[in-house]
């Protein structure tokens, strides 16, 4: 069905795009983003493959009669530095996929 050199072409392709993928993979995990609640009050630094890499909380924000405030606010900035993460990955990786969501890849 697929003369031989048609094969081997489309198998040096995939190889090559599969380089490339493993490359934008090691460059997610040095980019970073942040995601920040409480105006600044709690910041989470997390790396383009999901890893929370920072937790900052000044002090002010620690109030001891309230940890559960203290709580919610992390939980909000982590889960912004999260999807800003997602969103990161999906474009970098988006490239390879042309689009299409592809479970599992990534």
């Amino acid at each position: 069905m697929f003369g031989g050199g048609n094969m081997q072409n489309m198998m040096k392709q995939v190889k090559k795009m599969q380089q490339q993928m493993q490359k934008a993979q090691e460059e997610l995990k040095e980019q970073t983003v942040e995601g920040t609640s409480g105006g600044g009050m709690v910041t989470v630094k997390a790396n383009g493959q999901k890893e929370i890499i920072e937790v900052k909380i000044k002090p002010e924000a620690v109030d001891p009669d309230d940890v559960e405030m203290l709580e919610d606010l992390v939980l909000a900035a982590v889960t912004e530095a999260l999807n800003k993460a997602d969103e990161m990955a999906s474009k970098s990786m988006g490239r390879f996929t042309g689009g299409m969501n592809m479970p599992g890849m990534f």
